[in-house]
């Protein structure tokens, strides 16, 4: 039987991103039950099931190896470190369990496409998405691409490293899937960290944007996407010149789930060549 996955979010408190984190556990739950791979997620704080929980959880069914796979975009050392230091508690509470941590969700190839798939279906006007007034939409008719601007809105960190990353998507975005578009800029959720959404925004609008869609980079919605939609709304409340709409987070979806299957076969290919390197 392979390990079980264990999938690591980071705690939030509202309920509805608590709520598609395990909405998309259970998917995953179906996708490797094929591969009698158990499956079960756990957050390192602020929400349940708690980490510990579910580590403990998975000893008390038998499981003494696990892979885990943190379900977070930015390049985080904080993150990560903060990661490992729960997962070496783990292991003095249960000194028989080993780990091995699948590589992060980040700028590869099928996370970018899922960002193109979520800025396509803003682009496509669901009127959920438009944060402009429907008077100004109107006002902007046959936008084309190349008057189009993308700001894409990370976390935000303390880590300067994390929001070098950020911007690194954003070029990657542009030269991978938009192309055609006027330009990719980066904002970030967090006050702490410049620019922030309305900045973004700004800058759009200063380089002749007749239209911009804001693109969380951000796997499930909650409460710090919908302050991102909220200070969208406000910038667009304030220039009328300027058609904006929000695309969602990337969300429970089958490439989501495509895209973390992928990592954790490929953990247990790293896991297998460890075992042979060790019997020789």
């Amino acid at each position: 039987m392979k390990p079980p996955l264990l999938l690591i979010g980071i705690g939030t408190d509202d309920n509805s991103g608590t709520a598609e984190f395990g909405r998309f556990v259970h998917r995953l739950r179906c996708r490797l039950e094929h591969l009698a791979a158990d499956v079960c997620g756990g957050f390192l704080d602020r929400a349940e099931p708690r980490l510990r929980d579910s580590v403990a959880s998975l000893v008390a069914r038998g499981h003494h190896r696990v892979v885990v796979q943190p379900l977070m975009l930015a390049g985080n050392d904080q993150a990560l470190a903060a990661l490992r230091a729960a997962l070496a508690l783990e292991q003095e509470r249960h000194p028989t369990l080993r780990y091995d941590i699948a590589r992060p969700l980040g700028a590869d190839l099928d996370v970018l496409g899922l960002l193109a798939e979520r800025l396509a279906d803003a682009e496509a006007e669901i009127p959920r998405l438009a944060v402009a007034p429907a008077a100004t939409a109107a006002a902007t008719p046959g936008v084309s691409r190349a008057e189009t601007a993308i700001v894409l809105v990370g976390g935000g960190a303390t880590d300067p490293a994390a929001n070098a990353d950020v911007h690194r998507v954003s070029r990657l975005l542009w030269e991978t899937y938009a192309s055609g578009y006027l330009t990719v800029e980066t904002a970030y959720m967090s006050p702490l960290t410049r620019p922030g959404v309305a900045g973004g925004l700004e800058r759009c609008r200063r380089l002749g944007a007749k239209r911009a869609i804001v693109l969380p980079y951000h796997v499930f919605a909650d409460s710090d996407l919908e302050r991102v939609w909220a200070q969208a709304m406000a910038y667009a409340a304030g220039h009328e010149g300027i058609d904006i709409r929000c695309a969602e987070a990337i969300g429970d979806c089958e490439g989501l789930a495509d895209a973390v299957i992928e990592r954790y076969e490929e953990a247990l290919t790293v896991e297998l060549a460890d075992r042979r390197k060790v019997l020789r």
